[in-house]
């Protein structure tokens, strides 16, 4: 066969043909007296594999390694080999599209979706005007969005964001807005917030999630006023000691 005609037979074009083999993926034959390649049925078989393996989503260089660690097997046990590796495809497609629409469905943030769970979350919370309330939601919403949050560390906040008495913190906090840095309120006030706050919710953040780089907790601690960033600042380090025991 000449190179139109396998061409033809196998359904890629001659240009197709003549890049795998500037590529390597398919034996070039020999020419014939007049200087035509002369294809055989073997040829065929093997360009109309690198077809279906291109066909199938595969790079030429992918075709290549499966060509050299194949060599010898039946077509179909590979395509079959195929076949389950894009099934794994779809079903993490599948995944990620349910988490889509379960982001899309969530009502939205001030910056976007939330999660289903911290959306729960949140709903659990009591309405309350307190700045440091509202600042405290954000910071839950940039880490929601940052992954590292999640369902098991939303249950276990839910406990507190339901309790009444985290209410009054915040509002004592609230009250430090324009306080010293030296105001004798501070102290109490960070050791509550830490008693208010149960062991199994620092267990239920992500490894990756507690461990915060330095200009992180300096944005945030900017985010609040002299006294009451001194109280976050306490929160923080017995966190931290915490999480080293």
């Amino acid at each position: 066969m000449r190179i139109g005609e396998i061409a033809a037979l196998v359904g890629v074009t001659t240009r197709a043909i003549r890049h795998y083999h500037h590529v390597g993926l398919l034996p070039e034959p020999q020419r014939r007296p007049n200087g035509y390649r002369a294809y055989s049925v073997r040829d065929a078989v093997l360009l109309a594999r690198v077809r279906r393996l291109t066909e199938l989503g595969l790079g030429l260089d992918e075709v290549r390694d499966v060509l050299a660690d194949d060599e010898g097997r039946e077509l179909a046990d590979v395509l079959e080999e195929l076949d389950a590796d894009l099934a794994r495809q779809e079903a993490a497609i599948g995944e990620r599209r349910r988490r889509l629409a379960a982001l899309r469905a969530a009502p939205p943030g001030e910056d976007g979706p939330l999660s289903p769970a911290l959306a729960a979350l949140l709903a659990k919370a009591p309405e309350t005007d307190s700045p440091t309330a509202a600042l405290d939601r954000e910071h839950l919403t940039l880490l929601d969005s940052a992954g590292v949050g999640g369902p098991e560390l939303y249950a276990a906040l839910g406990r507190v964001a339901a309790d009444p008495a985290v209410l009054a913190l915040y509002e004592r906090l609230d009250e430090l807005a324009g306080a010293a840095v030296d105001d004798p309120r501070i102290a109490p006030l960070a050791a509550a917030m830490v008693a208010a706050v149960p062991d199994g919710i620092f267990d239920a953040i992500p490894a990756h999630g507690r461990v915060a780089g330095e200009g992180f907790k300096e944005a945030l601690l900017a985010e609040f006023t002299p006294a009451q960033a001194e109280v976050v600042r306490r929160v923080m380090e017995a966190f931290t000691e915490r999480g080293g025991e």
